[in-house]
């Protein structure tokens, strides 16, 4: 385990502590929420970077074999030299 020592308004930490804000189980439960809540954020902004990301049009089955056939007659003039 490990001890936080935090500095708060006089008000603010009577206040908290009044509402049972800062029970050890209660800064726990609050800390893993905002951990969850920020990681679910970072994944909807890879999210949206990724939609913005243009994506090269889809090629139909003729292209895909005729870049296979060039491909193919590249490496075949390659290992002839």
């Amino acid at each position: 385990m490990t001890t936080v020592q935090i500095t708060l308004p006089d008000q603010l930490a009577q206040d908290a502590q009044s509402a049972g804000l800062l029970s050890p189980a209660r800064l726990e439960q609050w800390l893993r929420d905002q951990l969850k809540s920020q990681r679910i954020d970072e994944l909807f902004v890879a999210m949206d970077r990724m939609a913005a990301v243009d994506e090269p049009a889809a090629m139909s089955p003729e292209e895909v074999a005729a870049e296979i056939a060039t491909t193919r007659a590249e490496r075949r003039a390659k290992s002839v030299n």
